[in-house]
């Protein structure tokens, strides 16, 4: 079973049984930083665990690599920092792709 169909399943048992009944807050929305989605639970998991998702540490690359491009002077090591950021932009595609594949099949 996958674990949105667990979770709904499990609250509507728990719906079912009273145990929402009388909540304190009930009927009021969630506060902002609650989130709205279990991708908002996975980044605080991640946050308390000291892990970056792998497409910010890309992102993080690829802006220092533009600000030292920017800075070489033209030669061997421009280019090589050129290459590089290609690389590194490539690598951002892809995980950007993976991404967007895995949220459609959600």
């Amino acid at each position: 079973m996958k674990w949105d169909k667990l979770a709904e399943h499990q609250i509507r048992k728990a719906e079912a049984e009273g145990q929402f009944a009388n909540l304190k807050g009930a009927g009021k929305p969630l506060r902002p930083e609650m989130g709205d989605s279990a991708d908002a639970a996975g980044f605080r998991i991640m946050h308390e665990a000291g892990v970056v998702p792998r497409e910010i540490e890309l992102r993080k690359d690829l802006a220092a690599l533009k600000a030292q491009l920017a800075q070489a002077p033209e030669g061997a090591e421009r280019d090589a920092i050129a290459r590089a950021l290609a690389e590194v932009q490539l690598r951002l595609d892809i995980e950007q792709e993976a991404r967007r594949k895995y949220m459609r099949q959600k």
